[in-house]
């Protein structure tokens, strides 16, 4: 299991790669909440037919407690947060300290695992998560100094939005294994949930954006919506098998995806050392399945 967790993790990784190519190739001329809610809506109208014709492998959920609705209720209004709070820190700071403060994600799931769940990991797969970590902070870097967003961090608005950013997904990392290992969401019921869920939260937003020239553009976004769709049915098998703190890292890869293809497709700068971070990533993965 742990192998198919960590191939799901991976072809996840692969597939929101592709899509936040796409956003930038694609849809950079919407409004960011309009993008992701009508996403994610085509994304529920893709998979529901696959929740209702498929066979039920089990009871929707196990107990739910009002806690473990409270935990449903945070993981996707912090969901939200984090990627609003990215967004103004992107559109506010220099995106050179700002991004790779954005994609450290994998820092703060591991010790919040540690502490919340009790997880433990073998010595060669904590060593695994920092050199996936590393990989997409490379990613990210844009000679500033190694450490500059670090230290910028304790003074730069944007950088600590970002920072907050990561922390709050992090959270939903671990509040989304919680809630497939520990209070038994049925892994299929939890991609509409997740999915439909986020979009709900941003709906009053995109709601005060939406383009009046939407439906001409409403085909590519129904094609946004099957990888979507793809995506977080593989994301959500591998936290339903593995530790929150060995997927984080392998799905944060995805950044190295996004800028391995603008460097391919668009031209973009400091290739050499995305591919660099693409090694770098390769032996944090294998590092973490050896464990």
């Amino acid at each position: 299991m742990v192998e198919l967790g960590i191939w799901y993790a991976t072809i996840s990784a692969l597939l929101w790669g592709g899509y936040l190519f796409g956003l930038k190739r694609y849809f950079s001329g919407y409004p960011p909440a309009v993008v992701i809610v009508a996403a994610n809506v085509a994304g529920v109208a893709w998979y529901l037919p696959v929740v209702l014709l498929r066979p039920a492998d089990g009871p929707v959920a196990g107990e739910l407690t009002p806690s473990a609705l409270a935990l449903v209720a945070f993981v996707l209004l912090a969901s939200a947060a984090a990627y609003l709070a990215l967004l103004y820190a992107l559109s506010a700071g220099d995106v050179s300290y700002v991004a790779p403060l954005g994609k450290l994600v994998p820092a703060f799931t591991l010790p919040l695992e540690v502490v919340l769940v009790g997880e433990r990991l073998a010595p060669s797969q904590v060593v695994g998560v920092g050199f996936a970590t590393l990989a997409v902070y490379l990613a990210n870097y844009q000679r500033t100094g190694l450490l500059a967003p670090i230290r910028r961090a304790a003074t730069n608005r944007p950088a600590q939005l970002a920072l907050g950013s990561a922390a709050l997904y992090g959270a939903v990392d671990v509040g989304t294994r919680v809630l497939l290992q520990g209070v038994g969401v049925r892994s299929d019921v939890w991609v509409l949930v997740y999915t439909g869920g986020v979009a709900a939260v941003l709906l009053p937003i995109a709601v005060r954006q939406w383009p009046d020239e939407f439906a001409s553009a409403a085909p590519k976004f129904a094609v946004l919506g099957a990888v979507v769709a793809v995506a977080t049915h593989t994301m959500t098998q591998a936290f339903a098998v593995l530790p929150a703190s060995v997927v984080s890292p392998i799905l944060n890869t995805q950044a190295i995806v996004a800028v391995v293809l603008g460097g391919l497709l668009l031209g973009e700068d400091r290739f050499a050392l995305r591919l660099v971070a693409g090694a770098v990533a390769i032996v944090g993965i294998s590092l973490i399945a050896l464990g």
